[in-house]
């Protein structure tokens, strides 16, 4: 054996894995420049929310500037909020400046998502272990299998002839 520690990752499980450990590093790199452009999109789009918040609380506070004494005027407060606030929201979400950052932000989300499941399937190769796609394929067959032989029963109790005893 060995007394250098490289020589450890020649032998056993961990070879596999120092082979693909280039493959793991190079999907970091890669979803960091993702993971910046998700990070930009969501602080974008919590900006473009907290906005649009402040924004409608002003105009609640000028058109009711006094705190409501009674249940009446509590009630008359409720619906100006919820008006103003249902417009202004109604009016972020249907602008283009909104959709736009959003579908940004899903589309860099899934190329995240697309990056830690290339590096988690590397791991799981290295281990030895079957991946998510190799697993939905034997669910399939399995559902397959289970369809088929309980098509298989069905016809047989059609087909099987009842004896009846006399008795």
């Amino acid at each position: 054996m060995s007394s250098k520690p490289q020589a450890l990752t020649s032998v056993g499980p961990m070879r596999n894995f120092s082979s693909n450990a280039k493959k793991i590093a190079t999907e970091l790199l890669d979803s960091n420049e993702d993971l910046v452009e998700f990070n930009k999109r969501l602080t974008e789009y919590y900006q473009q929310l907290a906005d649009t918040w402040a924004k409608a609380q002003k105009k609640v506070n000028a058109k009711m500037p006094e705190i409501p004494n009674d249940q009446e005027q509590f009630d008359a407060y409720k619906r100006i909020w919820i008006d103003i606030f249902d417009n202004d929201f109604t009016e972020l979400f249907d602008s283009h400046k909104f959709g736009d950052n959003y579908g940004k932000l899903v589309a860099s989300e899934l190329e995240l998502s697309k990056h830690w499941e290339k590096m988690i399937n590397v791991m799981l190769q290295s281990a030895n272990l079957p991946n998510k796609k190799e697993i939905d394929e034997v669910y399939k067959e399995l559902h397959d299998l289970r369809k088929r032989v309980a098509k298989l029963e069905s016809q047989t109790k059609v087909s099987k002839p009842r004896n009846k005893k006399d008795g």
